[in-house]
């Protein structure tokens, strides 16, 4: 079993958006980050309730949000997930080195809280297309909300040694109520847990698996690419960022890790019939978006990828899988980015 790890000296903040009172899972990290020194932020919505508190906590509601003065948060819809932006956003003001996203569904162990190394030896895919990470985890039949379905039973490359990578882009899973679709859900039994512990392993360029919103660390290099869309499936708007940033990762030579569950999930109430109909633009797209990524020209370089951004969303929009309001959207993210950045 991977033991539990020590605390670096990094600065972190942790962000979700909600629009529930104070839960356990809120609570729990509330006291959690009071432990460990870490700023949490909770993002509110039109739903949220106006009484919120919550001592170790900054939460935000929409009047708050626009008081920051930042232009994502007047000109992001409200009632959508992608109002978690402007928690990151706000998190980046603060000279801070990774922001942890996670839900208000899920309950963290410590190792949640900190990052593997930037630079890290672990087994590493490169060029090996979609593959299906849950499997490396348990012998079970499961796979990652996002994954093309005719890509569930395919043969799971081999890993090999492992070896230095950079992995600025890191993903725990979760227990009990793993992030799978609709499909699964409908079919398949729940609760599962993964078996093996003691495994990380990272993704390069040419090989492929979606990443969720729900337990996430992103060091401040790759910070650009938290970016959710809004004019998109909700289902979709953390998996296609996903897809996303892994082509943006690729051309930089960075890696996306993998990692045991650091949180199990106690799911928050859903349709299962809605989530099947918001997902549907993902059964059918999800490869045909990676394809048309493949194909974007990406220039390496942290100064180069505000471009690259509005170059794969831009295909997006001109494919039909999200709304041309995402460009502007889009810009007013990155106008704000410039403007923390340079604090």
């Amino acid at each position: 079993m991977v033991e539990a790890i020590t605390r670096s000296n990094l600065k972190g903040t942790v962000v979700l958006t909600s629009i529930a009172a104070p839960n356990a899972v809120m609570q729990q990290i509330a006291r959690d980050c009071a432990r460990l020194d870490m700023k949490f932020i909770v993002i509110g919505d039109t739903k949220s309730p106006g009484d919120f508190t919550l001592d170790g906590c900054d939460f935000l509601s929409v009047d708050a949000q626009i008081e920051t003065g930042l232009q994502f948060a007047r000109a992001c819809p409200t009632r959508h997930y992608a109002r978690k932006n402007i928690g990151y956003l706000l998190a980046m003001r603060d000279e801070i080195d990774f922001i942890v996203e996670t839900d208000d569904d899920n309950f963290p162990t410590d190792p949640f809280y900190e990052p593997l190394p930037l630079d890290v030896d672990v087994p590493e895919l490169r060029d090996a297309g979609w593959v299906n990470v849950y499997r490396y985890y348990t012998d079970a039949l499961i796979w990652p909300r996002g994954l093309p379905l005719d890509e569930v039973n395919a043969p799971l490359p081999a890993l090999e040694a492992a070896r230095r990578v950079r992995a600025p882009i890191q993903q725990g899973l979760a227990d009990e109520n793993p992030d799978v679709d609709a499909i699964y859900r409908l079919i398949l039994p729940l609760p599962i847990s993964f078996e093996r512990r003691d495994l990380r392993l990272a993704l390069g360029a040419g090989a492929y698996c979606p990443f969720n919103s729900q337990n996430t660390i992103f060091y401040r290099e790759a910070f650009p690419l938290l970016y959710l869309p809004a004019y998109c499936s909700f289902r979709m708007t953390d998996i296609w960022r996903s897809f996303v940033a892994q082509r943006i990762a690729g051309a930089n030579d960075w890696s996306i890790l993998f990692r045991e569950a650091t949180v199990h999930q106690e799911r928050n109430d859903h349709s299962l019939m809605r989530d099947f109909e918001d997902e549907i633009s993902g059964y059918t797209g999800n490869r045909r978006i990676m394809e048309l990524l493949s194909g974007v020209e990406v220039t390496p370089g942290a100064e180069h990828i505000p471009a690259a951004l509005r170059a794969c969303y831009q295909v997006l929009v001109d494919n039909g899988f999200v709304g041309a309001e995402e460009m502007p959207l889009l810009d007013a993210f990155l106008h704000d980015l410039a403007a923390v950045s340079s604090r």
